[in-house]
């Protein structure tokens, strides 16, 4: 679920130190060569405990996409020798846990589904599933949709119930607003293919044309939620974790991928994400740079130059972290709304406004936003702001992420919240009742203020915590980043 909009204001006030006390990081495998465990959602992730002035704890592997010890209960130590029988009973368990399908077989039910007449096409929203004749008496208790048209089909996320468990699969739906706005928006820039990662109803708006029409537009769809595999060929859906950057129907699904990203050498196509925000920046950025390499094979070496253009979606807190790790992007003022989440709406003002923004490496002169919607063309900046993001002669910018007309400090030199004020204490801006005690910038490991973790000469010392107190720890942090974070959801 997501953060309360006071809450979201609070984690920025605190400002970078605030977010960084303690927290869970992705650690590079001591043997890289080496094949991560596997878990039922693919190859687990290693991660490590760091805190500020405190060494960094013994490494461990865990679910890349599961929040939730509930939802999947992987655990190993990276240094943790397995028996074969221990080995044996995980590929069991592994197995168990994949769905009751393949896909092959949903392929074909949904050819001989199609070819039923209306009268006998029925969904079951007990099981979420697409019904044959055969199946009708199993389900004969189960609460069924009847006369399930080819319009009906086309949407399946107006036929299937958004997952609810926040931890996991969260899922908010782009509202008709914002999917219309990026689907005529690619269509305006001129991209014939779109790879749809985790945007379901953005695949579905695309792939929506009058009866008798073809489409000018392709569109691929990865996603998690294997429920979609009874709506798609193999063409227009594989099922995908873009958090280890897994295929779950293995080379054949990332062979489809493949070619469609290097189809026409790879001109006229771009990738749309909107992961979930609960998720670890860095885990995605990898999985992104190895879907933009994938594009990148299909490039002549006169091409190697071009990027893979993309819309990553995402709350505009975590700017700086992304372009980190993508220096080339820019984030637009555009707020994405959701059509089942109580807050990111559509049509509020002030702190109450969406979050969500775009985040793309297109130059943003480029990119018209919609002035019915309360947008403006900024000629200094040469790009489209909302109205109230006023451009501040100092910075020489519209400097507002959220929205609001932001004030300028002249003792930090630069523009920040309208509720923020100088602390003197603290030598910066801030939320009037901010901890001046907090944490500040540094080494997590020593304390030093001149270097990060990631240059610590102590790095490499380690305690070794027992197996309860990181497991305690890692549904802590979880915990605490539901409350803090928006969690998984699909749009």
């Amino acid at each position: 679920m997501a953060a309360p909009m006071d809450c979201l204001e609070s984690l920025e006030g605190e400002g970078s130190a605030g977010c960084r006390a303690s927290g869970v990081e992705v650690s590079v495998p001591s043997d890289p060569a080496a094949a991560a465990p596997l878990c039922p959602h693919g190859p687990t992730l290693l991660f490590v405990k760091v805190s500020q002035g405190k060494e960094e704890t013994r490494k461990f592997y865990a679910c890349s996409a599961c929040r939730d010890r509930k939802d999947c209960n992987f655990f190993q130590w990276e240094d943790e020798k397995l028996s074969e029988a221990r080995l044996a009973a995980r590929e069991a368990h592994n197995q168990r846990h994949q769905p009751p399908l393949s896909r092959a077989q949903c392929i074909e039910r949904y050819l001989s589904f199609v070819q039923l007449p209306l009268t006998q096409r029925k969904f079951c929203q007990s099981c979420q599933q697409l019904l044959l004749p055969s199946d009708w008496r199993e389900h004969g208790e189960h609460q069924l949709l009847s006369d399930i048209s080819i319009t009906q089909l086309r949407r399946p996320s107006q036929l299937l119930y958004p997952l609810e468990n926040k931890k996991t699969h969260a899922q908010y739906l782009f509202a008709d607003r914002s999917c219309q706005f990026l689907a005529g928006l690619l269509a305006t820039l001129g991209f014939r293919r779109v790879l749809c990662v985790g945007t379901p109803r953005l695949h579905e708006q695309i792939r929506l044309t009058a009866p008798g029409e073809k489409s000018n537009t392709k569109s691929l769809l990865l996603d998690i939620d294997f429920r979609y595999s009874q709506f798609y060929l193999e063409d227009s859906f594989c099922r995908y974790n873009m958090f280890n950057h897994h295929f779950f129907d293995g080379k054949a699904a990332l062979e489809v991928c493949r070619a469609f990203l290097q189809e026409e050498e790879g001109e006229g196509v771009i990738m749309v994400t909107d992961p979930p925000f609960g998720g670890l920046v860095e885990p995605l950025a990898i999985t992104f740079k190895k879907l933009i390499a994938m594009w990148k094979e299909g490039q002549s070496q006169d091409d190697s130059h071009k990027e893979l253009p993309i819309f990553w979606i995402f709350p505009y807190f975590f700017e700086s972290r992304i372009c980190q790790f993508f220096p080339s992007f820019h984030m637009l003022d555009y707020q994405v709304d959701y059509d089942n989440h109580t807050l990111y709406k559509h049509g509020k003002t002030g702190r109450k406004q969406s979050p969500v923004r775009i985040f793309t490496n297109i130059p943003p002169n480029k990119i018209i936003l919609p002035t019915e919607e309360g947008y403006r063309f900024c000629s200094l900046c040469q790009r489209y702001v909302s109205l109230e993001n006023q451009h501040c002669v100092h910075c020489n910018s519209c400097t507002s992420k959220d929205g609001r007309k932001w004030s300028h400090c002249f003792l930090c030199k630069k523009c920040v919240k309208p509720s923020w004020t100088h602390c003197s204490t603290c030598n910066r801006c801030a939320l009037p009742d901010h901890s001046c005690a907090g944490p500040k910038d540094g080494c997590f490991i020593c304390g030093a203020l001149d270097h990060k973790r990631s240059n610590c000469p102590n790095i490499g010392i380690s305690k070794r915590p027992n197996k309860l107190l990181v497991s305690s720890f890692l549904g802590a942090i979880y915990r605490s980043a539901d409350d803090s974070r928006h969690s998984h959801h699909y749009v």
